[in-house]
């Protein structure tokens, strides 16, 4: 058979498009190339048309991880809820700094709480350690996450990380009872298990997300971490006030084996190999990344970790992550011990950011994929913009809300803003790595998401040792800034992203063969032969 790869290759000024082969009007392909004879040619006139959204395998690949990522941050902020309870009160009344600057807000509860739970008495310093443990095993996995799933596959490593998570999670209970070193060792290895989630996910997409659903499919897939913690939050506090802490792992743990099951089930790593994909929508997908990915087994480290596309989402990552992270820590602390209102036990208001931040996700995906169908707006323009509304709104709103005193509503209001405008950041840098080198996203990811893995770690130590009368211009101090890297990160990013696959080569100075930038289309096979290339069809080098 002959190479497509003459076909293929555009001309040195050639720019790329953001244009799918089935939207360019291409001509019909001969009946005897279609996957069955007896079916219709698809329609080159939308994505809709050629492949419809509803029922398709794609759109159940995103829900399915979407519930996958609702489960993963339930495993992973369930513990900063149960550990109020986990924790003898006597314990932590001679380490408490709560200011009185403020009036107090709380209202008396006249629910009895169960105390059936078992109590630890470890101090402010133990309970850092506990929570903090997770970072340390989360970013040992992530490049090696990345590599993994771009060899064998991200379906086994995504759910069996899942699957593992659950499991040190139904054991949470066993390893407290062992004490401080066996708990800590636990939630390292659930940092291990989640770890390779990330990357695993980001490796399955460049191969079932056609380039102009990248932004939908993807803000889908990853919104229900942030759904997760809107729901764990609460939920976790009412298991614990009506039941004890034990419960709230027990439910986790069970609701993570169940997914993993029906992930096991119903996915497939390629639509090639998926059973029930129609003709028409693996055609559709195929076609549409067919000069996006390479077979090309090495990876060009060198290269790779020279390039400036790359190190600016590194710089927008972690500067995103120092806000969120500072954030989901320290936020009811800061509602505790500063505006005086104890947030654990209205854990609905806790959760009403991270709420604002899982609608904004899925509108903004919505809205960027459209912009650049439908209104032809290029990739890069997209993503810097939605980066700089996700990164500078937030950062506007956080610094607001530590100058607003003790006003309680419109503390909560102006960080909900906060948080909310940073679901755009989910169509801007988090998917820059499929623009710009779609066959090794999942290890591009791992690379950004070590380094954004170090704020969790760092961030809110350094918030603890900035306010240790916890008085509102000790905070102030804090909010200012997270804000302040996070208008770094999106200038950084807005100068030096890139938004097609092309650029990316040409930044490394080398021919990475391995990248699919000027690369030869991987040929999409079916049952009765290879799928022929019109020689009629337009040129390019692809999408951007």
């Amino acid at each position: 058979m002959k190479s497509p790869v003459s076909d293929l290759a555009p001309s040195d000024g050639e720019e790329g498009s953001d244009r799918t082969p089935l939207l360019q009007r291409a001509p019909r392909a001969e009946t005897g190339d279609l996957p069955n004879p007896g079916i219709k040619p698809v329609s080159a006139v939308s994505p809709e048309l050629a492949a419809p959204v509803c029922c398709s395998a794609r759109y159940n690949l995103a829900f399915l991880s979407f519930f996958g990522f609702f489960v993963l941050y339930s495993l992973r902020v369930n513990l900063s809820v149960a550990l109020v309870d986990m924790v003898d009160s006597n314990t932590t009344a001679k380490d408490n700094r709560t200011s009185y600057e403020c009036a107090e807000h709380s209202a008396p509860i006249k629910v009895l709480h169960n105390q059936t739970g078992k109590k630890y008495r470890w101090d402010a310093e133990t309970q850092g350690w506990i929570l903090g443990s997770f970072f340390y095993g989360y970013i040992i996995t992530q490049i090696p996450g990345g590599y993994v799933a771009s060899r064998s596959g991200g379906k086994l490593l995504l759910g069996f990380g899942i699957f593992a998570t659950a499991i040190f999670t139904l054991f949470t209970p066993l390893a407290a009872d062992f004490g401080v070193g066996a708990l800590v060792a636990l939630r390292a290895l659930e940092g291990l298990g989640e770890g390779v989630t990330y990357p695993a996910m980001h490796a399955m997409w460049s191969s079932w997300a056609p380039p102009l659903e990248r932004s939908k499919l993807l803000s889908i897939s990853y919104a229900g971490a942030q759904l997760g913690t809107v729901v764990s939050l609460p939920l976790s506090g009412v298991i614990c006030y009506y039941m004890n802490w034990t419960y709230v792992f027990y439910f986790f743990g069970i609701v993570g084996i169940i997914w993993f099951i029906l992930w096991i089930c119903l996915v497939s790593d390629t639509p090639e190999t998926h059973k029930t994909i129609t003709p028409y929508e693996k055609e559709y997908i195929l076609s549409s990344l067919k000069n996006q990915l390479s077979s090309q087994k090495s990876v060009p480290w060198i290269p790779m970790l020279k390039s400036l596309p790359l190190w600016a989402i590194v710089v927008a990552h972690f500067s995103y992550n120092w806000t969120f992270y500072t954030l989901l820590t320290l936020l009811p602390t800061y509602m505790k011990e500063v505006l005086r209102f104890n947030i654990q036990e209205n854990g609905f208001l806790s959760a009403v950011p991270y709420l604002g931040c899982w609608l904004c996700m899925i509108l903004s995906g919505q809205a960027a994929d459209n912009l650049r169908a439908r209104w032809n707006f290029s990739t890069l323009w997209v993503r810097r913009v939605f980066s700089l509304i996700g990164m500078i709104g937030p950062a506007i709103f956080l610094v607001a809300a530590g100058f607003i005193g003790c006003d309680y509503s419109l503390a909560v209001a102006f960080l909900t803003i906060s948080t909310t405008l940073g679901g755009f950041c989910s169509s801007g840098f988090s998917i820059n790595h499929l623009d710009i080198a779609p066959s090794y996203a999942g290890i591009l990811l791992g690379i950004t998401n070590t380094f954004a893995t170090i704020p969790g770690m760092i961030g809110p130590i350094i918030a603890r040792s900035l306010t240790p009368e916890n008085t509102i211009g000790e905070w102030q101090t804090v909010f200012c800034i997270a804000a302040a890297i996070n208008v770094f990160g999106a200038i950084f990013f807005t100068l030096f992203a890139k938004g097609k696959n092309g650029d990316f080569e040409k930044l490394t100075g080398s021919k990475m063969k391995g990248l699919a930038f000027s690369l030869p289309c991987r040929d999409a096979k079916n049952s009765s032969g290879v799928i022929k290339r019109n020689p009629n069809a337009p040129r390019g080098r692809g999408y951007s």
